[in-house]
């Protein structure tokens, strides 16, 4: 079978070079669903050629894995919470731009612009440097040929696919622009992540781990956590919020096993009594490991005030980061008119449940509520059964949508850079996950109405129609359909 991770891949014009070339050739690179089927029923649990084919497109786009350490990478791994987590260590961090000039940041997956990938200074890059950047690492790669018996799969007209070229592209912008710090978001797991080339990152990050993405890194939690600590490197201390026993231990053998120091962080007390920029009360677990990532990188950088060297007192710049901290559909709040969007991409079990959570501490009584959910790709029925549980008779939903990821209802038209190919076209056409789901929802609360819609803007039409003067919508269980309703709402 054909090796995950590289395609091959049409010629692009070199005389065109716009920005939405660009984006047609990066999607180029997706992995298609038929090829991502394949995958999964090979029960696939890792390609040990990963990394040596990371460290060999990196030497094709003119680096090496020591030119990384210019960067000085703050890596951050977990089955939930890394995203935020990163916010967090941000908006920490840009406190003291006057001793870290330039920080980038580089994580997974975008919401209305693949440039939210690679930002600099809590901004995506122009679509003139993305355009820029990507053409050069484009080529590059066309102009330069692997050895072919060590990479058999690398040949000419052979690329990597989408998420390790953004993951070589970042690394090219952040060099090229001078950043000098960089907090990298782990894409899938760990020890085979395209991320985990970075040989001496100066703090690592594990959020909560929990089960998800199975077919790739394990159906048990060592077995997971195995993979996520793999980004664990000796010299460099690691940092773990609270886990479950099985995982933890795991953590702990690897840890010793590469001679790592593993710090597991509770809720650092400044946390607890903070107004935090991401609300939600699981939050302040997330907060409390970018805290301890942020002071780590600024210590071993020399940059840490040795007046706040106790573990319970933070400066003033910490607070302040973690008040003004954002982190698009996470936890997201938006008011609309008589309407207000509350949005969370979560979509796995844990992920849903403190999302959940979330929302019925927001919700109101005297409110119409409203649900908008998809999944297409994990078990949706599972998270939507969660999801109703943990509301139980609290909280009631008077309309329940289920929706496709589909942008604009004109011929179900997609957005170019929302466009996904690792799902079935005929599935989302036929909106089979969607009145399976309908159906399902029928059964656990059949006093809710029910619809099912083609597209988010159909979605979004529908609750902009209702006449109530109190509308809350939860929008939630996949952050591509979070996405897609940031994009609908805008314009």
């Amino acid at each position: 079978m054909r090796q995950i991770g590289i395609l091959h891949i049409r010629r692009f014009s070199t005389k065109t070079r716009s920005y939405s070339d660009a984006i047609d050739a990066l999607n180029s690179l997706q992995t298609n669903f038929a090829t991502l089927e394949a995958i999964r029923k090979s029960e696939r649990k890792g390609n040990f050629m990963a990394i040596p084919e990371m460290i060999e497109w990196t030497r094709r786009v003119g680096y090496k894995p020591s030119d990384l350490d210019r960067l000085n990478v703050i890596h951050i791994t977990g089955t939930k919470g890394k995203g935020s987590t990163c916010a967090f260590t941000y908006s920490i961090l840009s406190q003291y731009q006057t001793s870290l000039s330039t920080i980038g940041m580089y994580t997974s997956p975008h919401l209305k612009s693949v440039r939210e990938r690679i930002s600099i200074n809590g901004e995506p890059i122009s679509e003139d440097k993305f355009t820029r950047y990507f053409f050069e690492v484009w080529d590059r790669l066309s102009e330069t040929v692997s050895e072919e018996t060590t990479f058999p799969n690398m040949g000419q007209g052979v690329r990597p696919v989408y998420f390790r070229f953004l993951t070589l592209l970042s690394f090219h912008v952040f060099l090229s622009e001078n950043v000098d710090t960089a907090i990298y978001e782990v894409g899938v797991g760990g020890e085979y992540d395209s991320t985990n080339i970075v040989r001496t990152p100066t703090a690592v990050g594990i959020s909560s781990i929990g089960i998800d993405h199975t077919r790739v890194l394990g159906s048990t939690l060592r077995e997971i956590a195995w993979n996520k600590s793999g980004i664990m490197k000796t010299g460099t201390k690691a940092f773990s919020v609270e886990q479950k026993a099985e995982a933890w231990d795991e953590l702990q053998r690897r840890a010793d096993e590469k001679n790592v120091e593993l710090i597991k962080v509770p809720i650092h007390p400044v946390v607890a009594k903070s107004r935090l920029g991401i609300e939600a009360e699981f939050q302040k677990v997330n907060a409390s490991l970018a805290v301890s990532l942020a002071r780590e990188h600024l210590l071993v950088l020399g940059h840490y005030p040795q007046e706040y060297s106790g573990d319970y007192v933070l400066p003033p710049e910490f607070t302040q980061g973690l008040e003004r901290a954002s982190w698009a559909g996470r936890c997201q709040t938006i008011r609309d008119g008589n309407t207000e969007w509350l949005l969370d991409g979560a979509h796995t079990d844990e992920s849903i449940t403190v999302a959940t959570q979330w929302f019925s501490t927001k919700s109101r009584n005297t409110a119409k509520k409203v649900l908008i959910f998809n999944q297409q790709t994990r078990d949706a029925k599972s998270l939507v059964e969660r999801l109703h549980s943990i509301l139980g008779g609290d909280v009631h939903f008077d309309e329940v949508i289920f929706c496709t990821n589909l942008t604009w209802s004109a011929g179900g038209y997609q957005a170019a850079e929302l466009t996904s190919m690792n799902t079935s076209k005929q599935a989302v056409h036929d909106l089979v996950v969607q009145k399976e789901l309908a159906e399902q929802w029928e059964k656990m609360d059949p006093a809710s109405r029910r619809f099912v819609l083609p597209t988010i803007e159909d979605a979004v039409k529908y609750v902009r129609d209702l006449k109530d003067d109190d509308v809350q919508v939860f929008v939630t269980g996949s952050l591509h359909l979070v996405g897609g309703l940031l994009v609908v709402l805008d314009k």
